[in-house]
């Protein structure tokens, strides 16, 4: 439940700030009546989403014995690629997102293409969508699938309240702050999503063990506990792994840190200049 409820909070958020951002820039050129095109778009966007969420399930549910492995395997993988991907993108190019968007929103709005804005609001809140659907379903194969749909609302929930209160200004909420808190979660989540990948491909006989298993602490801690089933999910916890979902867990972050030290070098002639 905290691993959905975490992922739709930063989906829907993503999702809120961009909506957020046109409906301000639609308020300062003077365009309010465009926003109703907007709307349109949004919705939309959720209703494909869910459509995309619905026949993700039906087709893993048509999925047998090893074809099933290998499908939710998969799944898992492509997860972990999207989520590392888009929060690496999120820190380092999401600074310039509101630059983007009120560009193509000037670009869009001229000769009264409201049907133009609704296409703008649709890919940019169906990309936040697919991911969450994906995001979910890697989160559905690795878990028990019973608190997934009530953490999802929870999150949902909370970031259309998080949302309305930053462009509002009831509130003043450090967005940056908030980004880079559930960045670092979402990290650690999908390390022990990679692991749980190589897990299924194991099972499938695609993967070798190497050896099996590297430690048993099921007597401990199981993983059907409730404090296992937690960390099962957030952390990728396994009470028996084989040496080679140790080495991918570990290999994960050993790839996640050698990008950041690869960037910084990389940007630091850039902020020198700028300093």
């Amino acid at each position: 439940m905290f691993a959905s409820a975490l992922i739709t909070l930063r989906e829907g958020l993503e999702a809120a700030l961009i909506v957020g951002v046109i409906l301000a820039y639609l308020k300062v050129i003077d365009r309010v009546e465009l926003g109703r095109s907007l709307w349109g778009g949004v919705a939309a966007a959720l209703f494909a989403s869910v459509a995309v969420a619905g026949g993700l399930q039906l087709l893993s549910m048509e999925f047998e014995g090893q074809i099933e492995q290998i499908f939710e395997g998969t799944t898992m993988f492509l997860a972990v690629a999207v989520l590392t991907y888009m929060i690496f993108w999120m820190r380092y190019q999401g600074r310039y997102l509101r630059q983007t968007l009120e560009h193509r929103v000037q670009t869009t709005v001229r000769g009264e293409r409201g049907g133009a804005l609704a296409g703008l609001a649709f890919f940019a809140v169906f990309r936040e969508g697919v991911e969450t659907v994906l995001f979910l379903s890697a989160v559905g194969f690795a878990s028990d699938r019973g608190g997934i749909l009530w953490g999802a609302l929870l999150g949902l929930a909370l970031a259309v309240g998080l949302g309305w209160l930053i462009f509002n200004a009831v509130a003043k909420v450090p967005v940056q702050r908030f980004f880079e808190v559930t960045s670092l979660l979402l990290l650690v989540f999908a390390a022990g999503l990679m692991a749980h990948a190589v897990h299924e491909f194991q099972e499938a006989g695609l993967f070798p063990t190497l050896i099996a298993p590297m430690w048993d602490t099921n007597s401990i801690l199981p993983e059907e506990s409730l404090v296992g089933s937690f960390l099962k999910v957030l952390l990728g916890y396994n009470g028996d792994p084989s040496l080679l979902e140790v080495l991918s867990y570990l290999g994960y972050w050993v790839a996640v840190l050698g990008g950041v030290q690869w960037y910084l070098r990389r940007a630091a002639p850039r902020l020198a200049v700028r300093s």
